[in-house]
C-alpha cells in the first residue's frame, strides 16, 4: 500500500500525509475463522435491536400522548422534532459505541454503500445485513410486548407512504435522504480527513447522527422516514398489515439507490478513486 504523491514546485514529489486502506476482498474466507468477525456481527445485531426499540417506542409514545380520544392533548408528547432527535440521537450513541467493533453500520444501506466502495467484503456485508434485519425484528418485537395495548392501535411504528403523496415522491425522498446519510458516513470516516484532523475519528458519530436527525425532519411527513431497510423491515414484520407491505419496496430500493449514488459520488468524483486506479495501472504497464 503506497502513499499518494503529488508534484510540487522545486521538488519532484511530495508524500501526502495519509494512506488509503487497501480494498477489501470480495470473498474473504479468512475472516470467517476470526472471533472478531462474529463479535462484529453480534454488535450489529444488538445495536440495531436497541435502535429500533428506543425509536419505535418513542413513536408509539408520541402518538399516545397526542391522541385526544385516549386522554392526550393536541401537540402533546415529543412531536416530530422529538422523534427526529430520538432517531438521530440513538444513531450517534450506537455508532460511538460500536464503531471500533463493527464499524457501526446499523443500516443495510450503509453496509451496501461501503461494500460498493470496497470497504467491507461481500461475506461481511451479507452477515451484517442479516444481523441488522434480525435485530430490528427483535427490537420492534420488544416494543409490541411491552406496549401491546397501544402498538397496533398506533401503527406499530411501521413506514408507509403518507396520504397525498405518490410512490415516485416517496421513492425520491428515500433516495435523497439516504444519499445524505451515506455521503456523511463516507465524509466522516474518510482516512484523508482522519489523518489531517485528529479529532475527526472521535467526532464521526456526531455528524452521522445529525444527518439522520435532519433527514427525519424533512421526510417524516412523506414516508415516516425509512433510509434504513432494516428499520422498515423489522417494523413491517411485527406490525404485519397490508399498508406497510404494499409500500415496502420503496424502503429497500430507495435506500440502496441512494447509498450507491453516495458511494459513486464520494469515491469516484470527490476522491477520484477510478482515476487513481487507472493511473496506477498505466504506471505498472510502463515499468
Amino acid at each position: 500500500m503506497a502513499k499518494d504523491v503529488e508534484a510540487v514546485p522545486g521538488e519532484r514529489f511530495q508524500t501526502r500525509d495519509y494512506q488509503d486502506p487497501p480494498p477489501a476482498p470480495l470473498i474473504d474466507r479468512e475472516e470467517l475463522k476470526k472471533w472478531s468477525f462474529y463479535r462484529a456481527v453480534i454488535a450489529e445485531f444488538v445495536a440495531t435491536l436497541l435502535f429500533l426499540y428506543i425509536t419505535v417506542l418513542t413513536v408509539i409514545g408520541y402518538k399516545l400522548e397526542s391522541d385526544t380520544t385516549a386522554g392526550g392533548v393536541d401537540c402533546g408528547g415529543v412531536g416530530i422534532l422529538g422523534i427526529a432527535w430520538a432517531f438521530g440521537g440513538m444513531i450517534f450513541i450506537l455508532v460511538y459505541c460500536t464503531a471500533g467493533i463493527s464499524g457501526g453500520h446499523i443500516n443495510p444501506a450503509v453496509t451496501f454503500g461501503l461494500l460498493l466502495a470496497r470497504k467491507v467484503s461481500l461475506v461481511r456485508a451479507l452477515l451484517y445485513i442479516i444481523a441488522q434485519c434480525l435485530g430490528a425484528i427483535c427490537g420492534v418485537g420488544f416494543v409490541k410486548a411491552f406496549q401491546s395495548s397501544y402498538y397496533v392501535r398506533y401503527g406499530g411504528g411501521a413506514n408507509s407512504l403518507a396520504d397525498g403523496y405518490n410512490k415516485l415522491t416517496g421513492l425520491g425522498a428515500e433516495i435523497i435522504g439516504t444519499f445524505v446519510l451515506v455521503y456523511t458516513v463516507f465524509s466522516a470516516t474518510d482516512p484523508k480527513r482522519s489523518a489531517r484532523d485528529s479529532h475527526v475519528p472521535v467526532l464521526a458519530p456526531l455528524p452521522i447522527g445529525f444527518a439522520v436527525f435532519m433527514v427525519h425532519l424533512a421526510t417524516i411527513p412523506i414516508t415516516g422516514t425509512g433510509i434504513n431497510p432494516a428499520r422498515s423491515f423489522g417494523a413491517a414484520v411485527i406490525y404485519n398489515e397490508s399498508k406497510p407491505w404494499n409500500d415496502h419496496w420503496i424502503f429497500w430500493l430507495g435506500p440502496f439507490v441512494g447509498a450507491a449514488i453516495a458511494a459513486f459520488y464520494h469515491q469516484i468524483v470527490l476522491r477520484a478513486s477510478g482515476s487513481k486506479s487507472l493511473g496506477s495501472f498505466r504506471s505498472a504497464a510502463n515499468v
